[in-house]
């Protein structure tokens, strides 16, 4: 069992302080910080009386999956576990606020000895999770819960894929679990109305000139970049122009690197747009409702989001993949999270590792992969009669997410204790530079400045 726990509560209770100041409200946007922190307090006693009442081995889930990007799927999965499972159950906990905000809950629960039994972790969280965080590695619970079916791992799943989820330390952390990568979701209808006939949008300089045409011809916009509580599709923006946001050293050590002339290129080509009315700067709720209303052409995010999109568009929609800058190489880092062992009780281990093997099953990714629109990492759904096979031939949106799947990196996981706060103040230059504060070199490079003053220490 890995046991680094939280190096000192002191500056884990400094860190959260710092990070509720700057987050504000919660995506939902009615609950703050603190009544997450609430919620997962009074999940953690709903759990224990549970186990009262019922014999079993109770064990929580927590996950950042709203209604509109999973939730449902995540209630079905866990309501069917329970009800085929004589000796375990599973107690789902929704965390508001993405990967940051269940990051910040599970490091409140970490000072007071609670944790969960099985976390989704965000990809941009993996190096500070696995520095500050009690865990068990998966081949660690096979080996002592699953032992005959010790080559789980390499049998069900691509070692680049594995790779996603090991840390700079070599360790292979979690098993990925919502893998996704950003995709151009395009409104033919709107397009069509403005003009254009070509809807291939290969290269980002495509999407420009096509949302200048938009506002120009229909009053509306053209673009929308995802912003939830992550950077992630600014990550693929700017580094498929060529920036890199974290670099490794020879000597071992990590200096970030975004403020780059081809970092700064790209923020300020979007800035820029957001400035002339070409694309929106708006929370990413509001951004997918824009594109779903008709009020926006394109919108860059998430194929987790195929489900919402397809199910709330009433014109016609196809995807393409993630646009590159020119001819330059496309980049596109790994959405999504993968699966942790958070428990500490050997009971509730066994418990965990039963509960997520029940979930990486072909049948239980196959609903995950329907539900979401994440791209399944297990190797044989795609394919298999009681996975996907007859899913993917009927939707068509999924395709370019996985076409592109051979340009998936990771995403940037700044290291050390230096992860929330370093995420933190990307969130805030991206919010000052697309607000109109500072320009994209002046932001990135203070933020840079300021996150390596963080990984020096």
């Amino acid at each position: 069992m890995k046991t680094n726990i939280l190096k000192t509560l002191v500056s884990a209770a400094l860190v959260t302080s710092m990070l509720l100041t700057g987050c504000g409200s919660a995506s939902d946007g009615n609950t703050t910080a603190s009544t997450q922190q609430a919620q997962a307090a009074a999940g953690s006693v709903a759990a224990s009386e549970s186990k009262e009442n019922s014999g079993k081995t109770v064990i929580e889930y927590w996950h950042c999956n709203a209604d509109t990007q999973g939730g449902t799927t995540v209630e079905e999965l866990v309501n069917k576990f329970n009800e085929e499972n004589d000796h375990i159950e599973v107690v789902a906990k929704y965390n508001p606020d993405m990967y940051k905000g269940l990051m910040q809950n599970l490091q409140a629960e970490a000072t007071t000895g609670n944790t969960p039994a099985v976390v989704q972790i965000g990809w941009a969280f993996l190096e500070y999770f696995s520095n500050n965080f009690e865990y068990t590695t998966p081949q660690e619970a096979i080996d002592a819960y699953d032992p005959e079916d010790k080559n789980f791992l390499s049998d069900n799943f691509l070692p680049n894929v594995l790779d996603l989820a090991v840390n700079n330390a070599g360790e292979q952390v979690g098993i990925p679990y919502s893998v996704s990568n950003p995709v151009l979701y395009i409104n033919v209808d709107l397009l069509k109305e403005a003009g254009i006939t070509d809807f291939e949008m290969k290269t980002w300089e495509d999407v420009i000139a096509a949302s200048e045409q938009v506002r120009e011809k229909t009053g509306k916009y053209g673009l929308y970049m995802q912003e939830p509580a992550d950077f992630w599709a600014q990550q693929a923006f700017m580094e498929s122009n060529g920036a890199q946001l974290l670099t490794a050293n020879a000597d071992g050590s990590y200096e970030a690197t975004f403020a780059s002339e081809e970092g700064i290129e790209a923020m300020q080509a979007y800035a820029d747009m957001v400035k002339d009315g070409s694309a929106l700067h708006i929370t990413w709720e509001e951004g997918n409702q824009a594109f779903v209303d008709g009020n926006c052409a394109m919108l860059y995010t998430t194929i987790a989001r195929r489900a919402y999109v397809q199910n709330n568009c009433q014109f016609e929609v196809k995807t393409v993949k993630s646009p590159t800058w020119g001819d330059k190489p496309r980049k596109v880092c790994a959405g999504g999270c993968f699966l942790a062992i958070t428990a500490q009780d050997p009971e509730q281990i066994a418990a965990a590792w039963e509960f997520e093997k029940y979930l990486y099953s072909v049948e239980s990714m196959a609903a995950w992969t329907i539900g979401t629109g994440y791209v399944p990492p297990r190797k044989d759904v795609a394919e298999a009669e009681n996975g996907l096979k007859s899913f993917l031939a009927e939707n068509e949106l999924m395709t370019p997410a996985i076409e592109q799947m051979d340009s998936v990196s990771k995403w940037t996981s700044f290291p050390g204790d230096a992860g929330l706060v370093a995420e933190q103040l990307l969130l805030d230059t991206r919010a000052q530079i697309l607000g109109g504060e500072v320009s994209a070199a002046d932001g990135l490079k203070s933020a840079q400045d300021q996150i390596n003053a963080l990984l020096s220490r």
